[in-house]
């Protein structure tokens, strides 16, 4: 039996002392280990590290439900979780909505984990920095690389116990010139799997390609974007159309069975790819598995939790997540599905090794790295504002030929993946490291046909 599942068995005993047989509990105990190495001005400047065990109590009885959470693992730690929670339930409003506790059922599957990875010294995250530092060729660098590991067990009073664990690896970094940056980022659940090096090469020819950008009129261009732009696509999504909370409320642009994408895009949710860090449970304790969100262009599911599922009449999809202090369902392991296509093939582009082969197809339009300060205007619709971030370029004729100063837009997300709107999808995807939302997001570059820019960075 694991450390974290044998202090929810603890604390599941104590709360059938404290509030007898007829109260509902659920305990989730989460034991996370996070290692960073940080560096600005192509110099290491901090390495720290953290572990810390959080155990979490959802307790109902009398029709009502409350919440505790402590990270003191003593047993008079855990006695004073469960009596605080006991006290708390007694005061708490009627919850005419609980939905009943999951009941029990084996994981679908294991998460990604590499030991290795868990355990690595700072020696191994100096070494990515190295060799980022010296791909960048004298130019002015910074970021982090970080590897962690998460361990976690889950069990309540109806006889469920899960435990699971994942390890991840991230690194992020910039190259600057001239004031001019270049950004490369790559997550797994294997450190092996990143190259400082490569991300520095990346990060570097960026910034060498960005120097000196000429201003564009607002308007409306054809855009390829690269992963990590189409990144923040998928974020917005999640948080404001792909929610079992969103679609209680009525609040989500989602319509399951209408086709409102290309039928190029395809988005699942899986925490069991291959060699990506995941969770095979949620919240609640409810087994994840894999979940098809949009198939070839038609929305097909919505996650959920116990609590939404219920309001809709569905079943939870195991999508249970705190989500800016409130309970939500969201995906979690967002995939936009590459295109079909043979990876070795791809031209070997520095700057944009994933997205050359689309540029091909854009006669006159622009080559988006990154967006960044993106707010909602409009939930509904979700309609977007944001800037551009870390390299614009104009493309002419298939071919990168200048750098472009960054820009504002405002545009319909939803909108600009629509039917028809889609006109290319790479083949190659990028893992990119735990944001927001999605957690680790997985995302080839994409080639739309329109994208609405309304100025330029200052107005």
């Amino acid at each position: 039996m694991s450390v974290e599942l044998d202090l929810a068995g603890r604390v599941l005993e104590l709360v059938r002392a404290a509030a007898g047989a007829g109260a509902e509990a659920a305990v989730s105990v989460e034991r996370r280990a996070l290692a960073l190495t940080r560096f600005a001005n192509s110099y290491i400047h901090q390495n720290l590290a953290e572990d810390a065990t959080t155990i979490g109590l959802r307790l109902h009885a009398g029709g009502r439900t409350v919440t505790g959470s402590s990270s003191i693992t003593s047993a008079d730690g855990l006695a004073d979780l469960v009596n605080r929670t006991v006290e708390a339930v007694r005061h708490a409003p009627a919850d005419p909505g609980w939905p009943g506790l999951a009941p029990p059922a084996p994981l679908a599957g294991e998460p990604s984990f590499d030991e290795a990875t868990a355990a690595a010294p700072a020696d191994a995250r100096a070494e990515r920095v190295r060799g980022f530092v010296a791909a960048a060729g004298g130019l002015e660098t910074a970021g982090y690389c970080r590897t962690g590991s998460w361990s976690g067990a889950f069990a309540n009073s109806a006889g469920h116990t899960v435990s699971e664990r994942t390890s991840e690896a991230a690194m992020d970094g910039i190259a600057r010139r001239d004031g001019a940056d270049g950004v490369a980022r790559l997550a797994s659940a294997r450190l092996t799997d990143l190259s400082g090096a490569e991300l520095g090469n990346r990060a570097a020819a960026k910034a060498r390609a960005g120097v000196d950008p000429v201003e564009l009129p607002p308007g409306r261009y054809q855009v390829v974007l690269e992963p990590a732009a189409v990144a923040d696509l998928l974020a917005m999504l999640a948080a404001f159309g792909f929610s079992g909370r969103a679609q209680a409320e009525k609040r989500t642009f989602a319509e399951l069975g209408a086709a409102q994408f290309d039928r190029s895009v395809t988005l699942d949710d899986d925490p069991f790819r291959p060699g990506s860090p995941g969770h095979a449970y949620d919240l609640d304790g409810t087994v994840r598995r894999r979940l098809t969100l949009v198939d070839a262009g038609v929305t097909s599911a919505l996650p959920h939790d116990r609590r939404t599922a219920a309001q809709v009449g569905t079943d939870s999809t195991g999508h249970g997540v705190r989500f800016f202090g409130a309970l939500d369902a969201l995906p979690g392991n967002l995939r936009l599905v590459p295109a079909d296509g043979d990876p070795a093939g791809q031209a070997p582009d520095l700057m944009v090794p994933a997205a050359a082969p689309l540029l091909a197809g854009v006669d006159r339009g622009l080559l988006v790295s990154d967006f960044w300060y993106t707010r909602v205007l409009d939930p509904k619709t979700l309609v977007v504002t944001g800037l551009t971030r870390n390299g614009v370029w104009l493309i002419e004729g298939g071919e990168i030929t200048r750098p472009v100063q960054n820009l504002r837009f405002t545009q319909s997300y939803p909108q600009a993946l629509g039917p028809g709107a889609v006109t290319g999808i790479g083949s190659v995807a990028d893992l990119l490291p735990a944001g927001l939302l999605p957690a680790w997001p997985s995302v080839p570059p994409v080639h739309l046909a329109s994208w609405q820019f309304t100025g330029g960075a200052s107005g």
